[in-house]
């Protein structure tokens, strides 16, 4: 998040999403009421005080208890700015800090390399295909009954399992599907996860690839 604006003493709060609200929030294709609610608070170029979010989200009210307590949400004393996407290496400079490699590829459900760090071109596309792949796969097993399939998935080169090569991280902005691959281990308690977020959401069509 690109910068924060103090405020006068006695004003009201802002509502800030924190990294597991996010995963929360943009987690499922058809997000819930709760989820709708929670990616509200990252529907604007600032973040909105409390008073604005509970009265523009619906469910916002009936949440606000439970997203404090679960830490979906935070409450804070001055505006944070939304990011900067007019920025060319927005994508690469927000992802590489979620991989403890620094190496990190953002693509697009349809297996589209949007963003890369740390990895070449070729890589990079070659991961986007296999997670257009994995997507499928996902969604075969939805249709057959087992939602499971939709979460994170894993690969590992250690027998012992005890920390992924690869991490394929499904994640949905307004009915767009993308994935965050990320090498070694991922940092997704990290900040930039609700700016990339954030920033997909603010760039909107940016992202999208033209249709056939």
């Amino acid at each position: 998040m690109s910068a924060v604006t103090p405020v006068a003493e006695g004003a009201p709060a802002w509502l800030a999403l924190t990294p597991a609200g996010a995963l929360h929030a943009f987690a499922q294709c058809q997000p819930d009421e709760s989820a709708c609610a929670l990616q509200a608070l990252l529907g604007g170029a600032e973040t909105p005080t409390e008073a604005a979010w509970l009265a523009a989200a619906p469910g916002a009210p009936a949440l606000l208890a439970q997203a404090l307590a679960n830490g979906w949400i935070e409450s804070l004393p001055r505006r944070i700015d939304g990011p900067e996407v007019r920025l060319d290496d927005f994508v690469q400079h927000v992802i590489a800090s979620l991989s403890g490699e620094r190496r990190a590829v953002l693509a697009s459900e349809s297996g589209f390399c949007l963003g890369r760090a740390g990895v070449s071109q070729d890589e990079a596309d070659v991961l986007s295909a296999a997670a257009a792949d994995y997507s499928d796969f996902a969604l075969r097993q939805a249709r057959r009954g087992w939602s499971g399939a939709q979460g994170y998935a894993a690969f590992h080169t250690d027998a012992e399992m005890l920390l992924p090569a690869v991490s394929f991280v499904p994640l949905w902005v307004e009915g767009v599907g993308y994935w965050l691959i990320l090498y070694g281990e991922p940092l997704l308690n990290n900040p930039a996860l609700v700016e990339l977020l954030w920033g997909i959401q603010e760039a909107g069509s940016r992202f999208l690839l033209p249709t056939a």
